[in-house]
Parts: structure tokens; C-alpha cells; sequence
């Protein structure tokens, strides 16, 4: 492998701070691509940016270099993060970028990895990281998104990164006919707000919906996102509640999603579907989460409620990593895993918050002594802790914040302890 080859493939793999080019200013050398384009790559000439080299890289066999490269840089520390995050686009490549056990794993998906409810907050990136993971592994895995795509804007995003689209409404049992057979399937839909104005549909949306799936694909591995909102609250103290826990929760959403893992687990029992039952909370990117709302507030001189004292918190490109990564533990009957971050106090976040941007948090209401808590020690046993810490995430969120990044105008309402939402 020559020294450009080496010098572009690293930077797929694993791009600099600023997101940009090798050179660090937003180009890559023409010296270096006319260097592969001689040795039989004429299109990666025209490659300057990272975006432009990913796209050649998608449409073009993969060589030998990826396989060598990986394996002399898999051990090294592959989390070079930026500063600051300045807009969507370097949002999403973050979010997009996979990490050196995702390229190794995604060589056990055959053929094709179908993902529904691919239309939300966290199915567009996870589609992307995937398809990203498998041309960096040098495998061939058609990556299909499945959505009603209520958001045009999402399925155009995603055919733009060599992801195949599908619209599909899982309520109604006829429009899975039209999906394509898949072995290995991501899990994404539930309906959790708007739940106190219409709770038929939430509960139409997590049990209907898991079946109609579970009889479409009964020899199929499903990976299932759940929400760690199945259990009830515990002592601050306790650690977060482990898979065990009784799963009694308070509030319609909860226990409709309580309802959703008992009809994939009754599938599982009764067709040896393979399952695994990941309870998230919360995901976070800049755009929306828990740490957004802090940030927000503090930013905007807003009180910050203090009823939910405490909280878990994971970034969402780390929770996709992991999500794409479960695949070895799904089982008959369905396993369940909580997928989260460590716990954090809402005060001190909030006075991190403040020190970035300079501003003093304003609190209302009492610290409570038991919070929505999740122990996510089963899972990192398996699959290891989440790579980004804590730190840079909070940067990033109040520079965001701080700069006017758009944001998708979804609170958490994690505050909520009577399960209205």
C-alpha cells in the first residue's frame, strides 16, 4: 500500500479533529489523489472533501488497503473528536463515523440489514453509520430503510448516502408485504408523545406494530429499541435498575411500552425468533436530548427543574454503535439490555452548562431522592462502554446552543414523573 493510499484510507477511517481534509483546511491533496488516480482510481481525482472521498468510496471496490489499514490501526485510539461542532453536516458525519468494532462486526450481517422506523431521530444516522461501517469492512450489505417518511427530507438525506428507502406504515399488516426479506432487522418505532391526547394510537403503535414484524420475520435476529421508561423509579442511590427489575411503571406510555416487549418476547417464545430487547435512555445529539434542554435553558436564563434529579444519558452515535453491534445477543426467549450512560446529577450539569456559557443557572423545585435510573453494566460487559466523553458532548451543546444550531424543537420532558406525556 503506498503512502497516499494509506494517508486517504486513514482519513476515512479516522478524520481529523476539524472533520475536514488531510490538510486541514477543508481539501485533500491533489498531489495525493492524482497518486491513486495513476494507480487506477481516475475518479478520485475529483475527490477534495471527506463528503466527495465517502461517496467515491461507497461506489467503488473496496481495496486491499482498507483490510491492512484496519488491522495496523484497529488497538490505536480512533476517537480523534473535534473542538466544536460548527453545523449539520460535520453533526452527521460524527454521528456517521463508525468505530473500528463496528467495521469488524458489520462483516457478520449477510446481504442485506433491514432497519424500520428509519424515518425518526435516530434512524437516518444509524442507517448511514451502518452503510458507512460495511464499505469500510469491504463488505457488500445492502442497507434498506424503512419508514412512512412523514419527513421527505430524511429519505432524500439517506438515498443521498447509498442508503435504499421503503415506505412502510407497520399498523397496516399489508404494507410489510411490500418489505424485503431480511435476516438481520433494526427495531425503531414507538410512539411515546401525545400520548395523554391519544392513547389508543401509542398503544396501537407498540403492540400492533411489534406483531405485524414478529409474523412478517420469524426466522430473522431483531434487534428491538425499547425505552428504560418500562421500569419504575428507584433510589438515586441504588445504581439504576438492573434487567431484573420488576417492570412496573407509572402512565400510559410506559406500560404500552411495557406491552411492546411482551408481544416480541410471546413471538420470540412461540417461533424461535431471535430477539434482543435494548431499553435506551436517553439518546442525546446537538439537534435534541436531555443535555440540549439543560443547555437551553441555562443559556436562556430559564429555570431548570429539578424533580428529576438525576438521569442517564448516552450520545447517539455511541447508542447506534451498539444498537448495530447486538446483533450476537439476540435470543429465544428475548433478551433485554439497558442501553444508557453513566448517571448524571441535573444540577451539576447544569452548573457545567453555565461555567461554558458564562452564564449562572436559575433552579426551581426539590431534589427528588428517586429518579428514572438505568444500570447499564450487563450490556458494557458485552459490548464495552460508550467511546465520547462526557466532556467534549457538553461542549459541543453549548457552543451549538451558544451559536444558534437548529434544533428539532423536541423536548424530553424528562422531568416528568407521573408518566403524562
Amino acid at each position: 500500500m503506498d503512502e497516499a493510499s494509506e494517508r486517504l484510507w486513514h482519513h476515512l477511517l479516522f478524520p481529523s479533529p476539524s472533520g475536514r481534509g488531510i490538510k486541514g483546511e477543508g481539501e485533500f491533496s491533489r498531489d495525493s489523489t492524482s497518486i491513486l488516480a495513476g494507480a487506477g482510481e481516475p475518479d478520485l481525482v475529483n475527490c477534495i472533501t471527506f463528503t466527495d472521498l465517502l461517496s467515491w468510496a461507497i461506489k467503488s471496490p473496496i481495496p486491499q488497503c482498507v483490510p491492512d489499514l484496519l488491522a495496523k490501526t484497529i488497538q490505536q485510539d480512533s476517537s480523534t473528536l473535534p473542538e466544536r461542532v460548527q453545523d449539520e453536516t460535520e453533526l452527521d458525519d460524527l454521528l456517521t463515523r463508525p468505530s473500528p468494532r463496528l467495521i469488524e462486526s458489520i462483516k457478520g450481517i449477510p446481504k442485506r440489514l433491514l432497519i424500520l422506523g428509519a424515518g425518526g431521530k435516530m434512524g437516518p444516522t444509524l442507517a448511514v453509520l451502518a452503510k458507512r461501517a460495511a464499505t469500510l469492512a469491504g463488505v457488500e450489505v445492502e442497507v434498506v430503510a424503512a419508514s412512512r417518511f412523514s419527513d421527505a427530507r430524511s429519505r432524500q438525506w439517506l438515498e443521498s448516502h447509498e442508503v435504499n428507502t421503503c415506505v412502510t406504515d407497520l399498523l397496516d399488516r399489508r404494507s410489510l408485504e411490500n418489505l424485503p426479506d431480511s435476516t438481520h432487522i433494526i427495531y425503531l418505532v414507538g410512539l411515546k408523545f401525545g400520548t395523554s391526547d391519544n392513547p389508543s394510537l401509542t398503544w396501537a403503535a407498540n403492540t400492533l406494530a411489534p406483531a405485524h414484524v414478529a409474523e412478517r420475520f420469524p426466522k430473522a435476529r431483531i434487534v428491538a429499541l425499547s425505552t428504560g421508561n418500562v421500569y419504575p423509579f428507584v433510589p438515586v442511590d441504588s445504581g439504576g435498575a438492573t434487567e431484573d427489575h420488576a417492570l412496573t411503571p407509572v402512565g400510559e406510555y410506559p406500560n404500552a411500552a411495557v406491552a411492546r416487549e411482551r408481544i416480541f418476547d410471546y413471538f420470540s417464545r412461540e417461533n424461535g425468533t431471535r430477539i434482543a430487547l435494548l431499553r435506551l435512555n436517553y439518546a442525546v445529539e446537538l439537534r435534541y436530548g436531555v443535555l440540549l434542554d439543560i443547555a437551553q435553558r441555562v443559556w436562556a436564563g430559564q429555570p431548570v427543574d429539578l424533580a428529576a434529579s438525576r438521569f442517564n444519558s448516552i450520545w447517539q452515535g455511541d447508542a447506534n454503535d451498539m444498537i448495530l453491534r447486538a446483533f450476537p445477543l439476540t435470543s429465544s426467549p428475548a433478551s433485554s439490555w439497558n442501553l444508557t450512560g453513566p448517571c448524571l446529577r441535573v444540577r451539576e450539569i447544569a452548573f457545567q452548562f453555565g461555567e461554558i456559557l458564562g452564564r449562572a443557572p436559575v433552579f426551581t423545585g426539590e431534589e427528588s431522592n428517586t429518579a428514572l435510573l438505568s444500570n447499564p453494566q450487563r450490556l458494557y460487559s458485552h459490548l464495552g462502554p460508550p467511546s465520547t466523553p462526557l466532556g467534549d458532548i457538553l461542549r459541543w451543546t453549548a457552543h451549538w446552543v451558544q451559536s444558534g444550531g437548529r434544533c428539532l424543537n423536541k423536548p424530553t420532558h424528562f422531568e416528568v414523573r407521573d408518566g403524562q406525556y
